[in-house]
């Protein structure tokens, strides 16, 4: 089969695609003919050494979700069969035409969509599901801040806190991405270079807002918590402002705040295929539905994989960058 190799750490020009050998899936596991599959800025960072694969995945081909048809089965697999459509999440090895995965971590793709809507589903919406509802405890009516909320992940949070009933504020540096993501159902969107923007947040949500889905961190930080009402929780999910932050103890004393970092690809096996069989029961069927819509940027074929994380790294994106062998 082929795949995406990172033959050098040194960024998207250090990947080739060559053949490499078809993985065979454990007893437990399924394998599958990958048709499509995404783009995820963890995936940029590990290009350039700075994100390793955990242990258990193939350390030099990247890719975090896929679609595609099962074409294997283990021996004690009873979930799936051959020819079956699903999706999901994988520590690495999604920039292979194959993989392999749990049978209990693999999704079925929702009826009426496409592989190629399929892989832009993964990561996105389950990073923001999980963070806002299993973990943030987001509940009708609440409040909820989203930052970069032009990118993958906020996008699908756009759509989430619709779904469920929350009340979205959402910033970003771009006026016309905005516009795009009022279209998505969000009512309030806030163009910001960067702090202050606390004042406008507590205009936007009434005093303040009880939760955040931070992809930002750095700088941000402090200004955040001032935005938030007291009892409020922080969803730390990404650092693209920065690893380091002065944070206001004061604050977080006296509002009782809870800051709370997450990530899915360093979780135990059992607690991915929790998250997967929530996603599964609760999610995905606003997919089939039509309450829930895959938000893709550009379909491109997988030679063009170099050229596709250039442009995620410039942030000229809106939703995902998906591609196709």
């Amino acid at each position: 089969m082929r795949a995406a190799r990172t033959v050098e750490l040194s960024g998207p020009e250090g990947l080739r695609i060559e053949d490499v050998p078809s993985p065979v899936p454990g007893p437990d596991e399924i394998r599958v003919k990958v048709k499509a599959t995404a783009l995820n800025r963890a995936d940029l960072l590990q290009t350039m050494g700075l994100y390793p694969a955990p242990p258990g995945v193939p350390a030099d081909i990247p890719g975090l979700e896929y679609s595609g048809e099962v074409v294997q089965v283990g021996a004690r697999v009873t979930r799936w069969k051959t020819g079956d459509r699903v999706m999901g999440l994988v520590g690495g090895g999604a920039w292979a035409e194959e993989l392999t995965t749990h049978e209990r971590e693999a999704l079925a793709v929702p009826a009426g969509l496409s592989f190629s809507d399929a892989a832009a589903i993964p990561e996105a919406f389950t990073t923001a599901w999980d963070a806002l509802v299993l973990q943030g405890r987001m509940t009708v009516g609440s409040q909820v801040l989203i930052h970069a909320v032009t990118s993958g992940v906020g996008t699908a949070a756009i759509q989430l806190c619709k779904a469920f009933g929350a009340h979205a504020i959402g910033t970003g540096r771009n006026e016309k991405k905005l516009e795009r993501a009022k279209s998505l159902g969000l009512p309030h969107a806030l163009l910001v270079q960067g702090p202050p923007f606390a004042d406008e947040v507590k205009s936007a949500s009434g005093g303040g807002v009880d939760l955040v889905l931070d992809l930002v961190g750095g700088d941000w930080v402090p200004e955040t918590l001032d935005a938030m009402k007291p009892g409020g929780t922080l969803m730390l999910v990404g650092l693209v402002a920065g690893a380091s932050a002065d944070v206001p103890l004061r604050t977080v004393l006296g509002k009782r705040l809870r800051i709370q970092g997450t990530t899915l690809r360093a979780r135990s096996l059992e607690e991915k295929i929790s998250v997967a069989r929530e996603f599964e029961k609760r999610v995905a069927p606003l997919f089939s539905s039509g309450q829930l819509k895959p938000v893709i940027d550009a379909l491109l074929p997988m030679t063009g994989l170099q050229g596709a994380l250039a442009r995620l790294a410039s942030n000229d994106t809106f939703g995902k960058l998906v591609l196709t062998w």
